[in-house]
């Protein structure tokens, strides 16, 4: 059984759920990956599922999660991606390695239709860099 990798962010609709998508698509022959949130916002937002389809992801059957739905689990590693420590990014209880990657949140930019998705490509596209590089890490043993 592959070691579980939790990504928490506050909603669990924009951010957490992309890098679920990224590191599931990199790694997920060696972890089990799951994303929840402390304030689940119901649903995954339509741009983040856009932006991943343009890199041949699919996040558009995943939820929004609390992350009490994880409590009965083993978890090896807990990874926060809200963008600060201040901005109320879930704490996960149990003896997990911790990884806190503060990401910009896309999800309340303003702007034209076209300046948000550009906002939604950049943090994805910095997600996936940081995510390919911690599953090459997992590949060669050096990383959870």
């Amino acid at each position: 059984m592959n070691p579980t990798i939790l990504i928490l962010c506050i909603g669990n609709s924009c951010r957490s759920q992309m890098a679920e998508g990224l590191l599931r698509a990199a790694a997920g022959d060696l972890v089990d990956v799951h994303s929840a949130g402390s304030k689940p916002a119901g649903q995954v937002q339509p741009r983040a599922i856009q932006v991943m389809r343009e890199i041949g992801i699919d996040i558009s059957s995943h939820r929004s999660k609390h992350v009490s739905e994880f409590f009965d689990r083993e978890i090896a590693t807990v990874i926060t991606v809200c963008g600060s420590a201040d901005d109320g990014c879930p704490v996960f209880p149990g003896k997990a390695v911790r990884h806190h990657w503060p990401f910009s949140d896309p999800s309340h930019l303003e702007g034209t239709d076209e300046e948000i998705l550009r906002e939604f490509r950049h943090v994805r596209d910095e997600m996936k860099r940081i995510f390919d590089a911690y599953a090459a890490g997992l590949r060669e043993g050096k990383a959870l």
